[in-house]
C-alpha cells in the first residue's frame, strides 16, 4: 500500500529540518573549534581584559535576541533559587572562559582540547553522582580509559595537565547546574552575563584609567568577542531542538578536533609523547562512550516502534 500524500511531506519535513539542524551544529562547533584563532588575533590584551570584553560586549546582542524571540518573560520570572543557581553557573562559565583564553595564550591549545574531549565523560560522572543516572558498563570503561590516560600521564610526567581538567570539569558543573535550572539558553546566558556585568565593567574603567584607552581597531577587534560567545550558542540551540542527541553527541567532537589541528598544524604547537598515549586513550574513550550511546539510542527507537 503506498503512503499518503501527507505522510510523505509530513517525512520530507522532518529530513529538511534534521539537515538545518546538522548545519545548525556543525556552525556551533566549527565556530567553537576555530576560536582559537580569535583569540590568538587579540593577543595583544591579556586575558582578564579579554574575558571582561566578551562579558560586555555579549549583552547589547542577547538584548537583541530576548527581543525578537520574545523570551523577555523568562527573565522577569526568575524565582530565587533559580537566580542562586545561575549566580554559580555564572562563576563557573568565567572560569571555564578564562581558562580557555589563558590556554590559548600560553600556547596550550592541545591540551585545551584535551579538556573539551574529556567534557562529556564528565558529564556522565556528575550525572551519576548527583541526579542518580545510572551507569552502564561501557561507560564505567570509556571512563575508566580516560582515567588511565590522564593518570599515566602524571606518573610519567610528574605534572597534571590542569588546564585541560579545568575546562572538562568547570563546564561540567556548569552543564549539570543548567540543567537543574532549566532555562532556554538565551534566557540564562543573559542572566548570567548580567550578573557578572559589574565586575566585567569595573575591571575594564580601572584599567583603562591606568593604562588608557584602546585605539578603535583594538577595541572592535576585543568587541567581536561578544559575537564569538552569543553566535554559537544560537546555532547550538536551534540544533539541540531539530537532532537527536545522539547525533548532536557525536558533532559535539568536531570541536576539540579542530582546535587539536590548529594547534599541531596551525601554530606549531609539541605535543609531547606522553599526551599522545593520553589523547588515544581519550579517543578510545569516547569512541566507546559514543558507540554505546548510539546502541542505547536505537534500542529505544525500536522500543517505541513495537
Amino acid at each position: 500500500m503506498s503512503s499518503s500524500p501527507q505522510a510523505n511531506e509530513g517525512g520530507a519535513e522532518a529530513l529538511d529540518e534534521t539537515k538545518k539542524g546538522l548545519l545548525f551544529a556543525l556552525g556551533a562547533y566549527g565556530i567553537w573549534g576555530i576560536a582559537p584563532i580569535y583569540f590568538v588575533w587579540v593577543g595583544f590584551a591579556g586575558p582578564f581584559e579579554i574575558l571582561a570584553n566578551r562579558i560586555v560586549w555579549a549583552i547589547p546582542l542577547l538584548l537583541v535576541l530576548l527581543g525578537v524571540t520574545k523570551q523577555w518573560a523568562g527573565v522577569w520570572t526568575l524565582t530565587k533559587s533559580q537566580l542562586a543557581i545561575l549566580v554559580v553557573t555564572a562563576i563557573a562559565l568565567s572560569i571555564n572562559w578564562l581558562t580557555f583564553i589563558s590556554a590559548i595564550q600560553a600556547e596550550k591549545i592541545a591540551e585545551a582540547s584535551l579538556g573539551y574531549y574529556i567534557n562529556p565523560l564528565v558529564n556522565v560522572i556528575l550525572g551519576w553522582l548527583f541526579l542518580q543516572e545510572r551507569m552502564r558498563p561501557l561507560q564505567w570503561l570509556a571512563i575508566g580509559l580516560a582515567a588511565f590516560g590522564v593518570g599515566t600521564e602524571l606518573v610519567v610526567q610528574a605534572s597534571v595537565p590542569w588546564l585541560g581538567l579545568t575546562l572538562a570539569m568547570s563546564f561540567g558543573v556548569y552543564g549539570l547546574l543548567r540543567k537543574k535550572v532549566n532555562l532556554p539558553a538565551v534566557v540564562g546566558l543573559f542572566v548570567e552575563t548580567m550578573l557578572v556585568l559589574p565586575i566585567a565593567l569595573g575591571y575594564l574603567i580601572l584599567l583603562y584609567l591606568d593604562q588608557g584607552t584602546r585605539t578603535i581597531f583594538d577595541g572592535a577587534s576585543l568587541a567581536l568577542g561578544g559575537v564569538i560567545t552569543v553566535i554559537p550558542l544560537v546555532f547550538f540551540a536551534a540544533a539541540a531542538t531539530r537532532l537527536p542527541l545522539t547525533t548532536l553527541g557525536f558533532v559535539q567532537y568536531l570541536a576539540p578536533t579542530i582546535t587539536l589541528l590548529l594547534a599541531i598544524f596551525l601554530y606549531d604547537e609539541t605535543v609531547p609523547a606522553i599526551r599522545w598515549f593520553t589523547f588515544s586513550m581519550i579517543w578510545l574513550a569516547v569512541v566507546i562512550f559514543s558507540l554505546e550511546n548510539l546502541y542505547q539510542y536505537r534500542k529505544r527507537r525500536l522500543g517505541d516502534g513495537k
